[in-house]
């Protein structure tokens, strides 16, 4: 401990291979996070698309819904936002957190708000003070709660919340100790309450000062705009993602920013050197000619990573499905059959899984339920090795997990807390063709309902129309005159017709049209 304290004194520091590699560019910013050149976080940001989890605003409630224990409350967006009763009373802090008792406590206890009480506090047409804790998720509005906090450097201002509390993935004793005195002396308006965050570990009580000065000075613009601004108004807005990127990435495990923007590095440098003048120096300007992704691996690695189909270091791979209720994720040996023992195998590919889906959690942002089935495994310590392996990799996640023993299907259920859309939605559309299944139909499924509606339309227009044109995709035309074409002949010569046949290949492979030859005049089965 002695050593890394004279380390950090003298401004020097162990590597750990950790690097942020941060693309500006004018319609989107990409931020991702390598250790040892494995690519581990990806973050995106658009300019149309700005992150809203964390805004503050000022909202008005529509209407209340006691069936539900919730009430939507306009805050300017197209849907009204989702608030539920219990996101409406004062919360407890959550495990991670370690509560501390603030200098001269003892004091009265508010009075007990219970969910019966919440719409006699905000009856509709009423203004409140809402946070949004979850961006709109595909037809949903946001999802918000009175539970205000701001996010700085180091702590965590709670305005409505007295509690205070200290990150538990702080582990060390003696350190925890001294920030718990670092805690009580903080100069903290009576009624607030403050968390500290894991990057405030080794840092001296001044930071501390500053960040909580930085933040309430915050808070007094947001009561400000809450006296002055009528509701719908947003009245504090999230950082945006280069900004974020300074304040929870930046810490000491991080060997350097490297950033291809010029303004970018200055802006970020200029927040930073509020901060640590040490820091400041790791953030540095790429000036290369190749694009920086590509320079650093990151393109390919993101082009593999996001494939439904990973493959994992021993030769298995991962199948990773998105539906609307449930993540699914299957485990598959693949190419791993060399070993003798196959137990061995199975573990180690399961092993391997599982950290794999950790970061792959991560890497597309997804959440919700998500069930992953592993290999069988007879051995009971082989399953509950595989189970300690997901929860020791999830623990690097800023999202809330929680994860299930492996089951007696083989199954591990888990959740992941859901903030913001996943980074497939951000970066996909549902296909035109397949109108998001993911499948189509076969050339000979469209033969038989083309000649179905032939037998309709001809068997209708039998003594009128003689020649018809059938329009088709290239790929079910190839069917037609290969396999069925005996088939299409005999529909000619039932109905004394004749079929003319044209490829358009801008058709959909599920398209066709029926039209009489001689006038054009589409005809319907």
């Amino acid at each position: 401990m002695l050593v890394e304290a004279v380390k950090r004194l003298l401004g020097l520091k162990k590597k750990t291979g950790i690097k942020l590699i941060v693309s500006c560019e004018k319609l989107e910013k990409r931020v991702a996070l390598l250790e040892n050149n494995r690519l581990e976080e990806y973050t995106i940001e658009r300019e149309t698309d700005r992150n809203i989890v964390g805004s503050i605003y000022k909202g008005k409630v529509r209407n209340i819904e006691p069936g539900i224990k919730a009430m939507f409350v306009d805050i300017g967006f197209e849907k009204n936002a989702f608030l539920q009763f219990w996101d409406a009373i004062p919360a407890a802090l959550d495990s991670g957190i370690e509560t501390i008792n603030r200098a001269g406590g003892n004091k009265k206890k508010a009075p007990r708000i219970t969910h019966k009480d919440v719409p006699n506090i905000y009856p509709v047409g009423s203004d409140v003070l809402v946070q949004v804790k979850k961006g709109p998720i595909s037809n949903k509005g946001p999802r918000i709660t009175t539970d205000i906090s701001l996010a700085g450097r180091y702590l965590v201002l709670m305005p409505f919340n007295d509690q205070f509390g200290i990150s538990r993935k702080i582990e060390d004793p003696k350190e925890r100790d001294r920030l718990r005195t670092i805690l009580r002396e903080l100069d903290v308006p009576e009624g607030m309450g403050i968390i500290m965050r894991t990057v405030g570990a080794g840092q001296r009580a001044r930071y501390f000062v500053r960040d909580l000065s930085l933040l309430l000075e915050q808070w007094a613009q947001v009561q400000s705009g809450m006296d002055q601004k009528q509701a719908p108004a947003c009245l504090f807005e999230e950082p945006d993602l280069v900004e974020r990127t300074v304040r929870d990435f930046l810490t000491d495990e991080v060997d350097a920013i490297i950033v291809d923007d010029a303004k970018s590095v200055e802006r970020m440098q200029d927040i930073v050197g509020h901060i640590s003048k040490r820091a400041k120096k790791s953030i540095q300007h790429y000036t290369g000619a190749q694009p920086i992704f590509e320079c650093f691996g990151v393109k390919a690695q993101i082009e593999a990573a996001f494939h439904r189909q990973v493959w994992l270091p021993c030769g298995g791979y991962i199948v990773i499905d998105e539906t609307e209720a449930m993540i699914a994720v299957d485990v598959n040996t693949g190419r791993n059959k060399g070993a003798k023992d196959m137990e061995k195998t199975i573990l180690q590919t399961n092993l391997e899984a599982a950290e794999e889906i950790a970061r792959q959690l991560r890497l597309r942002n997804i959440g919700g339920l998500i069930v992953a089935d592993f290999i069988d495994m007879k051995n009971r310590r082989d399953q509950q090795a595989v189970y300690q392996r997901v929860k020791d990799r999830l623990k690097r996640d800023k999202a809330r997990t929680h994860v299930l023993p492996i089951s007696q299907l083989g199954l591990m259920e888990m959740t992941r807390q859901r903030a913001n859309e996943s980074l497939a939605s951000t970066l996909f559309m549902p296909c035109p063709h397949c109108s998001g299944k993911g499948v189509i139909k076969s050339p000979m499924t469209m033969s038989v309902e083309l000649q179905r509606s032939l037998h309709s339309v001809m068997r209708k227009h039998q003594e009128s129309i003689h020649e018809i044109r059938v329009t088709v995709h290239p790929d079910l035309l190839a069917r037609l005159r290969t396999d069925d074409e005996d088939h299409l002949i005999d529909i000619e010569r039932r109905y004394a017709g004749r079929l003319i046949f044209r490829a358009d290949p801008t058709f959909h492979q599920e398209k066709f049209v029926i039209a009489n030859a001689q006038t054009g005049e589409e005809l319907k089965a």
